[in-house]
């Protein structure tokens, strides 16, 4: 039996969740999202396999437009989805490309290689803001017309209990990493490389229009997504 969790979380945005252990050993979970786009096609965080029934799903929504990897350290499967996705635009983090293993793999654009003010053609619909102080080179995205942002490494919400909710294994921590907790907020703090650039682009985000969170590790946030934000990031408030 497949463990991949497939869920309308709102209109046309379906999340993809399965078990993932860090390192082998800590159950963090894993997650795609994918969205219908108003302009048409599919945008898709790949972060999880291309199993038959992500597939499946993503191709029922429409021809996919942009694949996007979020961080510096999700960048496994983007090759899987570009080969199947061959027309799509593939979009990550310099840093992310640096890491993957198939140097001809071509991508469309790079954050943190590209111009800031660089528009990759979804912005209409999804905004985007890169974490050039954080160390895993992350990127936000925020969904405007579901209020949704979209991220990989920038907030967590441990312990991950749909992304286990098909498999044997339980997904259990003996700590949780919930926004409000104060493990949460010296993580956010001592990823910084440089503690005026996390502070302004923490704001960034923190200014946006969001209710709902989507982390790719642990459960979603349904609703209070801003104050959830701004718990994970209150030292860069302080």
């Amino acid at each position: 039996m497949s463990e991949t969790v497939i869920r309308e979380v709102v209109k046309d945005v379906v999340t993809f969740s399965k078990p993932f252990n860090r390192f082998g050993l800590v159950p963090v979970g894993g997650r795609s999202t994918a969205i219908k786009l108003k302009a048409g096609g599919v945008w898709v965080l790949a972060s999880t396999p291309l199993d038959t029934e992500t597939k499946a799903r993503i191709d029922a929504l429409g021809p996919v437009k942009y694949i996007i990897g979020a961080d510096a350290v999700h960048h496994l499967f983007l090759g899987d989805f570009k080969q199947a996705y061959p027309d799509a635009k593939l979009i990550a983090p310099e840093s992310a490309i640096e890491r993957h293993g198939d140097k001809d793999l071509k991508f469309d654009g790079a954050w943190g290689k590209d111009p800031e003010d660089t528009k990759y053609g979804f912005e209409d619909e999804v905004e985007h803001c890169y974490f050039s102080a954080f160390k895993n080179k992350d990127v936000a995205f925020l969904h405007k017309e579901s209020k949704t942002l979209i991220e990989a490494d920038l907030l967590f919400n441990l312990p991950p209990n749909e992304q286990y909710s098909k498999s044997k294994s339980a997904g259990k921590l003996p700590i949780g990493m919930t926004p409000t907790s104060w493990l949460h907020s010296k993580f956010t703090w001592s990823m910084a490389e440089n503690t005026e650039t996390m502070r302004r682009d923490a704001l960034k985000v923190a200014n946006w229009n969001f209710d709902r969170i989507i982390p790719c590790h642990g459960d979603v946030i349904e609703t209070g997504g801003v104050a959830a934000w701004k718990a994970a990031y209150k030292k860069y408030f302080e």
